[in-house]
């Protein structure tokens, strides 16, 4: 186990069926203090650390193949003009064997990870998805508005790009991106449906994040289908891959899929679903469990 300072890692105990919460959105008052008396190096060490401890975990290589299982059709070429017996690992490379000049992948709402295990070992695992994807650091945007100064410098020395504009999930995939949404509330995953509802964009999404068909079974249906409509009917068309967790890292990376929109399932809907998509309002959700951006006066 990768040396977590002063913090000990707890196994979680979770009464069967409880679902896992959405990360907390709230800054401590002191924060700010604490996280200037951040060691940069120290804490770029614990995370890459944690990077070597999960890629020796049995689970990870599950992880893996399941992942570059679900990216072959999104992140490369179509399947249907790949080799079948092609490797898995090369499956998001070009046809010269480099990495595809495409991929691009986008996490939002990690957390503060210089306080938080969970946080930690999610941005651990990131990292290995980035490496075993043949993705470039740099071609990884991350974006949190709970990131003190100290942890965007963190993220810096990684190498990843650091946003600094609050999209509430509204972007655009222009191109195959992975978008890494782990434990995330559920307008961010609507924000991100509504902004690329249509059958070009949606099938260049790849979501590693909460299970949709969980998020719908622990939610009432009426207020579901009202607050969350493009969950909704993502649900029936969308391919999820459950990843696996062990019990000691419950915390961390419970209830975990990776999500996919093959366009065959899509062209399924009625042309209709498609038309003049409202954007979505959240005027009935008291508790949205994501920070909005902050409006101009």
């Amino acid at each position: 186990m990768a040396d977590t300072g002063e913090e000990e890692w707890q196994v979680a105990r979770r009464r069967k069926g409880a679902a896992r919460k959405s990360k907390p959105l709230h800054v401590s008052s002191n924060s700010t203090c604490c996280q200037e008396q951040l060691d940069i190096q120290k804490t770029v060490k614990r995370i890459t650390d944690i990077v070597s401890e999960l890629r020796c975990e049995e689970f990870w290589q599950e992880w893996k193949e399941q992942v570059l299982v679900a990216g072959s059709g999104v992140l490369s070429k179509p399947p249907e003009s790949r080799d079948t017996e092609e490797p898995t690992e090369q499956l998001w490379r070009s046809r010269d064997g480099r990495p595809s000049p495409h991929l691009e992948c986008v996490c939002y709402g990690l957390g503060s990870f210089s306080s938080c295990v969970s946080a930690r070992y999610q941005l651990a695992m990131l990292l290995l998805l980035l490496e075993a994807g043949q993705i470039p650091v740099t071609d990884c945007s991350v974006y949190d508005p709970v990131f003190s100064s100290g942890e965007r410098d963190v993220l810096r020395e990684l190498g990843v790009t650091v946003l600094t504009e609050n999209e509430e999930g509204k972007r655009l995939a222009t191109k195959p991106t992975l978008f890494y949404l782990m434990h995330c509330g559920k307008a961010l995953y609507n924000n991100l449906l509504w902004k690329n509802w249509s059958t070009r964009c949606l099938p260049q999404l790849m979501i590693i994040g909460n299970s949709f068909s969980g998020m719908k079974d622990r939610t009432i249906d009426r207020e579901f289908t009202r607050d969350y409509s493009y969950i909704t009917q993502a649900v029936s068309v969308c391919e999820e891959r459950q990843l696996p967790c062990p019990s000691r890292l419950i915390d961390v990376f419970s209830d975990t899929a990776v999500i996919t929109f093959p366009t065959n399932s899509l062209n399924r809907l009625p042309q209709s679903t498609w038309a003049e998509p409202p954007e979505p309002q959240y005027q009935h959700c008291p508790d949205l469990e994501i920070i909005q951006r902050e409006t101009q006066s």
